[in-house]
C-alpha cells in the first residue's frame, strides 16, 4: 500500500498502539483498577519514570483516567476510560494471534 494511501488517524491509531509499553499498560488496566505500583510490578522490564510518562501521554489522550483518593497516605489508581475499554477487542484478537504465531519466549 502507498503511504499516501493510508488513513491519517489508522496510522496514529497504530502509532499510539506501537509505542513501547502502552499495549501492555492498556493490557493490565482491562482487568480493572490497579496503583501505580501493581502496574509496574506487573509489567516486567518497565521503569517507573516511563510508566509515568505513558500513564500522562494515555490519560491526556482520554484512555486512561487517575483517581485520587483523599486518604492518608493519599491512594492514587489507574483505569481505562469507556475510549480505553474500546481498546479491548483489539488487545483480545492480538493476545489470540500471538497465541497461535508466535513462540514463546524462552528466558
Amino acid at each position: 500500500m502507498n503511504q499516501s494511501q493510508i488513513c491519517p488517524r489508522f496510522e496514529q491509531a497504530i502509532s499510539l498502539l506501537g509505542q513501547r509499553w502502552t499495549g501492555l499498560i492498556i493490557y493490565k488496566l482491562l482487568s480493572g483498577s490497579q496503583r501505580f505500583c501493581t502496574l509496574e510490578s506487573g509489567i516486567k522490564g518497565i521503569s517507573g519514570r516511563v510508566l509515568s510518562e505513558r500513564l500522562k501521554d494515555l490519560e491526556g489522550k482520554g484512555i486512561v483516567k487517575r483517581d485520587v483518593f483523599p486518604e492518608t497516605p493519599v491512594r492514587i489508581e489507574y483505569s481505562l476510560t469507556e475510549k480505553g475499554h474500546a481498546l479491548e477487542p483489539i488487545l483480545r484478537e492480538t493476545e489470540k494471534w500471538a497465541q497461535t504465531w508466535l513462540e514463546a519466549a524462552t528466558e
